[in-house]
């Protein structure tokens, strides 16, 4: 070999070594990390589970969420069909420490009021209150069914006679939780004292169910009145969400 081809040969090695060091390699290490997914990157098609903060209550708008106390950490949400029914569905949730609700029990059937639901309640009329309306007493004919809540055993819840449909009422005080409508917290539901004066109703409960329709209340089977009495926690300051589907939609 002469000596021009040795030096030719030798700049040759040389030259690709370089290229190696530097860029060839990194071409290597980028084909490399194109068939490599990136760990932060999806490992499949399927969408990641929604968090506890993605989980709102079903079925409320804007409007209604606004109302419910920041708060609160217990909703029972008693939803009906129409603003003229008198049946419902009843759910109680729970907020998780990331701010989303979960379901804690039901849904469990329900009655309302004869005529339905109303945002302009009174006397007589025969309707259920629409609205976030909080929960801090109960009571009942029957023993304390051991609840957190203030739990009034009185005599005087007891009725007789026959409801709307011929049904009798017989038992339906047994349990009750005073929905705070026109009356004074920290009472029984037996107090008559109504802050917004009589004429704009009061007495409104969550009562045992007697097989149909309420004048105003509403009503749960006895099983799951015992389930909501022991679920209640007044330090989740627990609220009621009740109307018409589409009126709390807005």
């Amino acid at each position: 070999m002469t000596l021009r081809k040795a030096l030719a040969v030798g700049i040759s090695a040389v030259v690709c070594t370089g290229m190696l060091g530097t860029g060839c390699a990194k071409e290597q290490r980028g084909a490399a990390a194109k068939g490599t997914p990136s760990p932060s990157g999806p490992v499949s098609g399927r969408p990641a589970p929604p968090s506890p903060a993605a989980r709102p209550l079903p079925g409320l708008g804007p409007r209604t969420r606004s109302e419910i106390p920041a708060a609160t950490r217990q909703v029972l949400l008693v939803r009906g069909t129409t603003t003229d029914g008198n049946r419902a569905r009843a759910e109680l949730y729970q907020r998780e420490p990331g701010g989303g609700w979960r379901r804690a029990a039901g849904p469990w059937p329900a009655h309302n009021g004869l005529r339905g639901w109303t945002r302009d309640h009174w006397a007589g009329d025969l309707r259920t209150p629409i609205g976030v309306f909080t929960l801090s007493d109960a009571g009942g004919r029957l023993p304390d069914p051991d609840t957190r809540l203030p739990y009034d055993q009185d005599p005087d819840f007891s009725i007789d006679g026959t409801g709307h449909v011929g049904e009798p009422l017989e038992g339906s005080f047994d349990y009750v939780v005073a929905v705070d409508y026109n009356r004074v917290r920290g009472t029984t539901p037996l107090d008559k004292e109504r802050p917004l004066g009589e004429d704009r109703g009061g007495g409104v409960w969550i009562h045992v169910d007697h097989g149909g329709p309420t004048n105003a209340c509403v009503s749960l089977a006895q099983p799951h009145m015992r389930a909501l009495l022991r679920a209640l926690d007044p330090a989740a300051r627990p609220v009621v969400v009740m109307g018409p589907a589409a009126a709390l939609a807005r």
